[in-house]
């Protein structure tokens, strides 16, 4: 979960901003605001024409694998006069570049050292950088810049998917500060029984044990989570393939996951027809791993929602492990649910890790 690594091509942090001093940590506040919520600091007219639009349409874009159109992130917009009044929000992002001579572009040149300006006019490969706890404690702050206006938005275009995954990691990262902090919950046990581990949550219960699976959930008023893990032989890497991955989940679902035991038509199969399963590579804690995204019904027809999950090899101990977080919530936004839930999910620990920890 290095954030280096994933930006090791887009942060070259070459050069610091005016703004880089040092500061005690012991005197900085905590930084403030909603998860998902992202300001972006930049000059108005720019926000209104096509650079503003190349920003959109990097943070709106569309959450995979949720039932309704949801955006990665709450986009909200302010002038570069505001940013006295926004030193506590967690994730700031300023944008400019040097062919604007507007009140608002200027404002944000004033936070560069005049090194730093040259840099970005003599270097065209130079256009991003980012603070940590800039501010307050826990912030992010990313700077998107260039010489020009339309050498920054081929930029963005080449390198939109790099910012939403640094920003989905950040978000990431803070709900597992949380879920370290708490005291484990049901999946305890886990450690000593698999030599595997994984930080649930206080308030899941255990649903389901058996030799090759395990299912915890926590139901709430409004809503559903659930978290399983199931295993089986590494024989193959064929076995990492998407639809070996889905075909695996849904026998896994069929045998155990159902909306009511005493119902056997009322397990939870993946949803192929009218929403597409998406599967990426993960570099998961340095496991290669495959990510499933989709949306999953009972077989009944009588709930759904969205689901994610990961395959992943432990080849000291011969086994494929796929976990998954899914969840039920009629009615309700779930990109923020999904968002805590992958964050359980990458608390999962092999017995490889483990040993590495010791």
């Amino acid at each position: 979960m290095n954030r280096l690594i994933i930006f090791i091509v887009l942060f070259v942090g070459a050069l610091a901003c005016n703004t880089q001093k040092s500061k005690n940590p012991n005197y900085l506040p905590k930084a403030t605001g909603k998860p998902g919520d992202v300001i972006i600091i930049m000059d108005s007219l720019q926000w209104k024409g096509e650079l503003g639009s190349a920003v959109r349409q990097i943070f709106r874009a569309e959450v995979p694998g949720l039932p309704q159109a949801e955006p990665m992130f709450n986009v909200i917009w302010a002038h570069p006069s505001r940013l006295k009044l926004l030193t506590q929000i967690r994730n700031l992002v300023y944008v400019f570049t040097l062919d604007k001579n507007s009140p608002g572009s200027r404002s944000l040149r004033r936070e560069f050292t005049p090194e730093t300006l040259t840099k970005i006019k003599n270097d065209t490969s130079f256009h991003s950088y980012m603070r940590q706890d800039e501010y307050s404690l826990g912030q992010e702050v990313m700077y998107l810049f260039g010489d020009t206006e339309q050498n920054l938005i081929h930029h963005l275009e080449n390198r939109g998917q790099e910012i939403i995954e640094y920003f989905n990691t950040v978000e990431r990262e803070r709900l597992l500060k949380n879920v370290f902090a708490m005291k484990p919950g049901v999946a305890s046990f886990l450690r000593q029984d698999q030599g595997i581990e994984i930080h649930v949550p206080i308030g899941y219960k255990l649903a389901d044990k058996q030799d090759d699976f395990i299912w915890m959930r926590q139901i709430e008023a409004n809503r559903d989570k659930d978290i399983f893990i199931t295993w089986k032989p590494y024989v193959s890497e064929y076995q990492l393939l998407p639809d070996s991955i889905v075909a695996w989940r849904d026998n896994v679902a069929a045998k155990y996951l159902f909306e009511d035991p005493d119902n056997p038509i009322s397990f939870l199969v993946t949803e192929k027809e009218d929403f597409p399963v998406t599967a990426r590579q993960v570099n998961f804690n340095n496991h290669y791993s495959m990510q499933i995204r989709a949306l999953w019904h009972t077989n009944n027809m009588t709930m759904g929602g969205p689901y994610i999950g990961y395959a992943i090899v432990d080849e000291s101990a011969g086994k494929l492990y796929y976990i998954e977080g899914f969840a039920y919530a009629p009615g309700k936004d779930k990109r923020e649910i999904m968002r805590e839930l992958d964050a359980i999910l990458w608390s999962f620990r092999m017995s490889q890790d483990l040993a590495s920890s010791k």
